[in-house]
């Protein structure tokens, strides 16, 4: 089945891992989509990773659908409206925009305090992995709206739940975009477009394997030296949520919450890649406790509640 078949898509920060995964399952899915990042074939943008867009186009389209790759720094706003102009030139619509840029990695300092932390590599987090997504939404969006059918816009972010995510910066880089997915709802209310949020669970990405010395033939061998890694999904489970979001006629009712792949996989019954049906939810609650989710109470607080009707009369 190729249920976005006809449907044009971009995923931002498609090189590898989640975006990769999104990328080749909305080509399994039967969509064009647009592979963008900053690492292509003899010039790799991100330390020692291999990785490149023009394979992750290359799996679109081996998956069955159509694979594009544009490089493109998504913190430049030149850059980002010549993607846009691309795909309105070539395709001449926009149905699903995923913002999946990260490049935080090497900026990310796990147990440091606030008053320890590198303000520069904070600041530059926060420009790479926040920055760009408004960029991407706010030239992209447009588009959309133009497009003659409805159109989804997913933020890809860690973790559902409203806990500290051990540094300040990944705190407030993964919640902000959890925020901005709500904010952006809130203003295409009366657009058909939604949207929304996404987390996966444990990722088995490709630096995931590296770090652990495994590959996915053998990647259960992780387990020896994290548990934890035994839930692990690989980076096509988020991307078949997405692929079932983007084919469902009433996503809408959807907007500018906050999912999980495990969810997702539940209320679709998708699997993964491997035919597992991984469940971080799960483990995790058994593992670490249960957390409250962050769009529980306020969600019903803001949207029909007192402060949305403050904003009522917005256009």
């Amino acid at each position: 089945m190729t249920p976005l078949a006809g449907k044009v898509a971009v995923v931002a920060g498609a090189t590898r891992g989640t975006g990769r995964g999104i990328a080749s399952m909305l080509g399994e899915a039967g969509a064009t989509v647009y592979c963008t990042g900053r690492s292509v074939r003899g010039h790799p943008a991100t330390g020692g990773r291999p990785e490149t867009i023009e394979e992750t186009a290359e799996r679109v389209s081996a998956y069955g659908g159509r694979g594009i790759p544009v490089q493109t720094d998504q913190t430049q706003p030149d850059q980002v409206a010549a993607l846009f102009d691309r795909v309105r030139a070539d395709s001449g619509r926009l149905d699903i925009l995923v913002n999946d840029v990260w490049g935080g990695d090497e900026l990310t300092e796990f147990g440091k305090t606030f008053w320890q932390v590198s303000l520069d590599k904070g600041l530059l987090m926060l420009q790479r992995a926040v920055h760009s997504h408004i960029i991407t939404s706010r030239l992209g969006v447009p588009l959309m709206l133009d497009s003659p059918g409805p159109g989804l816009v997913v933020e890809i972010t860690d973790g559902d739940g409203f806990h500290y995510r051990g540094n300040i910066f990944y705190d407030l880089v993964k919640t902000s975009i959890i925020r901005l997915a709500f904010a952006m709802s809130r203003e295409l209310r009366r657009r058909p477009i939604t949207a929304l949020a996404i987390t996966p669970g444990f990722l088995r990405s490709e630096a995931m394997l590296d770090h652990f010395g495994v590959t996915e033939a053998n990647w259960r061998d992780a387990g020896k030296k994290d548990p934890n890694f035994l839930a692990s999904e690989t980076p096509c489970f988020v991307g078949r949520a997405v692929a079932a979001l983007a084919a469902d006629p009433n996503v809408s009712a959807k907007a500018g919450r906050v999912f999980s792949s495990w969810d997702l996989s539940d209320e679709y019954g998708f699997g993964d890649i491997d035919g597992n049906h991984p469940h971080w939810g799960r483990h995790a609650a058994a593992t670490f406790g249960q957390f409250s989710r962050c769009d529980e109470g306020f969600y019903a607080y803001c949207v029909g509640g007192p402060m949305d009707t403050i904003f009522a009369n917005w256009p």
